[in-house]
Order: C-alpha cells, then structure tokens, then sequence
C-alpha cells in the first residue's frame, strides 16, 4: 500500500469513528431525553385535600407523575364517570377514605403508556380499568401499581368502557350470586332507571327473567317508563302506583333489588316469595331498611347487602371475575348491553359535571381527559 492509499485509509477509519461516535451519542442523548421527558410528564389531577360539599373541596391541579417503579404501569385515562359513590366519597360518608390529598374517581378506564421492569399481565396499548375504589381516575397520566388494575378489552365503545368496572358486574353478581333464577322467574327492583337497574334489565331480558320496576316519579314519567321498556322491562311502575292498585303485579318475586331503602324496600319485602331475598346495594333514601315481620318470619325471607368493592377484593376469585368480564363485554360488543345515558364534559369542566352529578336524573356525568 502506498503512502497515499495509507493516508485515504486511516481519513477514513478516523471519519467512520467519528461518525459511531457521534451516532452512538445521539442515541444516548435521545435516551436520556426520553427519560427526562418521563420524569417531567405532567398530570392534570382534580385532587381534594379534606372532605365536604364536592364542588367547594375540589380543585384542579398539575402535578409531575414521575418514572414508574418496577411493579408500576403509567397510564393515559381517558374517560371517567361521576357516580353516586365518588359524591359520597367527597363527602366523607363512603367507606373507603384514601390517604389525603387525594385524586377524585373510583371508576373510569384508560390506556397503559408505560410498564416496569417487573410487569406480566399488562404491556402498552393495554385498556385497563381501576380494581381499587381508590384509583383516582379523574386525572390526565398516573401511575399505578400492575395488581391495582384490570385488564379489559381495548375495543369496546368509550361510554362502556368508561362505564364498565361498576354497575354492570354489581347487576351481574347479584343477579347470579343469591339466587338460582331461571328462565320465567321475577325480580321486582326500584331505582330501576339507575345505571345498575338499566343493566338488570338487559340481562334479565337476555336470561328471560321478568322484571317489576320502581321509579320515582317525575314530569317525563311517560318517556322513562317507554325508554325503559324499550330496552327490556316488562314492567314499569311510580313507588305510588305500587302501594296501589300494581302491588299484585309484583307477587311472588324470587329477587328484589334495593337501592333506595325506608318505605320502597318495605314495598319489596313484602312482594317476594317464600324463601326470597331482597339485596341492598345503595340506599339513595338515607332512611334505613323496612320489613315486614310476618313475611320475615312465616315466609323465611332473607335480607343480604352486596358491594361490589368487596367483591373484588375478598369474594370473587381472579377466575370468576375474568369470566365475568369476557361475558359482560361479549354482550357489550354485540350490542345486547349498553351504557347508560352519559353527558360528556371535559376534566376542566368538572364544576359543571360535578353539579349535573349531584342533581341529575338518570343522565351520567362523563368526564373526557383528553
């Protein structure tokens, strides 16, 4: 090799090192953006600090969400409802309080960004909902430990899914775990036009089991009672009308529903068959539960509360609810379960969405994060 050809050689080589060198440091400076990047992801989070009137103690704030531990998943939440419970909650009167400060929701779904280096069950692109009923959905980014969560499907429709974790495995569970119904059998319940007493309906239709439904009474009666029989009920009655002349309508129930309480759950008790029992999921009243002593006593009527928190937590093994879950999200995919009637408002509006919580009838508040 000549002097020329050695020199060309080693311009070459030194060009070449040059250029590894400086390809391998924008690749570690690409990782160490993206790694600040993560450290710096922010979150808008409607947090509470003490417990009250839900509008007076909520505030909306942004807080950095930091690099997941190795057992944590960062997820993007989407969607979230109000419920009932997250009032309560607010309020102080539900009976999980979380640490405070604390971020607001116990219902909602999202989708995972991010998994630790110890992570099995989920991987990004994963839908997940909370398993905890104190998740704090109402957020932009979180992060969560992996056995916090519940994997669902990623192609249900975003009111479902956003829906899903609550109300329709509290109709399912109840509708499966007290009584051996069967095709042609009745179950009489009020609140029927809450989003628990919407999924009894379908599924009771679905499984052929009759339904007596209890409504309060209100200046779009006559719509309720057509869009409730539109998506299954059989029958559809005023708390008045049933202390009068429908009572006989409701005779010899298997299952009665509660989630109202004081004179309503007298009303049900005393319509269930021998050896029926009526579930109390909610008592929307605050008044206590009513019976009857004669049918408790002559007829061995049975009184059980159900929660599905508790569920979740001590009674259902992960089979059970895994099942659950395929099922209830087969019957959403085609189209024989759907969500309630939802008002969507995003997180900067929740003022609004909270207010329209605590006085609406029957319209779920939803709140869009994105």
């Amino acid at each position: 090799m000549d002097e020329k050809t050695e020199g060309n050689s080693s311009i070459r080589s030194t060009t070449f090192e040059i250029n590894m060198f400086g390809s391998s440091m924008a690749s570690l400076g690409a990782r160490l953006f993206f790694k600040h990047s993560q450290r710096c992801l922010s979150s808008k989070q409607l947090m509470y600090e003490k417990y009250g009137h839900p509008p007076d103690v909520l505030n909306l704030v942004t807080k950095e969400v930091g690099e997941v531990g190795a057992d944590e998943v960062r997820v993007r939440w989407l969607g979230a409802p109000i419920n009932p419970a997250d009032i309560n909650q607010l309020q102080g009167v539900y009976p999980i309080r979380p640490p405070l400060p604390a971020v607001g929701g116990m219902e909602g779904f999202g989708e995972v960004e991010e998994v630790g280096s110890e992570v099995t069950t989920l991987r990004a692109g994963d839908w997940v909902v909370p398993g905890i009923s104190a998740a704090g959905s109402w957020r932009t980014f979180g992060k969560h430990c992996e056995r916090k969560l519940f994997k669902i499907a990623n192609d249900l429709p975003f009111d479902s899914a956003a829906t899903f974790q609550v109300n329709p495995p509290t109709a399912y569970r109840m509708l499966k775990d007290f009584v051996k119904l069967k095709a042609g059998d009745l179950v009489v319940q009020n609140g029927a036009n809450s989003s628990v007493g919407r999924c009894v309906i379908q599924l009771c239709k679905l499984w052929n089991i009759r339904t007596v439904n209890v409504v309060r009474n209100r200046e779009n009666l006559g719509a309720l009672i057509r869009e409730l029989k539109e998506i299954g009920a059989d029958e559809v009655f005023t708390e008045e009308e049933m202390k009068k002349e429908s009572k006989d309508r409701a005779k010899n129930a298997q299952l009665a529903l509660n989630c109202v309480g004081g004179r309503s759950s007298l009303m049900l008790s005393t319509c269930l068959s021998s050896k029926g029992v009526m579930v109390t999921y909610g008592g929307m009243s605050k008044k206590p539960i009513e019976v009857p002593t004669g049918p408790f006593i002559f007829k061995d009527i049975k009184l059980v509360g159900f929660w599905i928190s508790q569920w979740y937590a001590t009674q259902g093994t992960e089979k059970d609810r895994e099942a659950m879950f395929e099922e209830l999200q087969d019957l959403i995919k085609h189209g024989k379960l759907c969500p309630p009637k939802t008002n969507k408002l995003k997180l900067e509006d929740w003022k609004t969405a909270v207010t329209n919580a605590m006085n609406s009838l029957g319209t779920k508040q939803l709140l869009v994060m994105q």
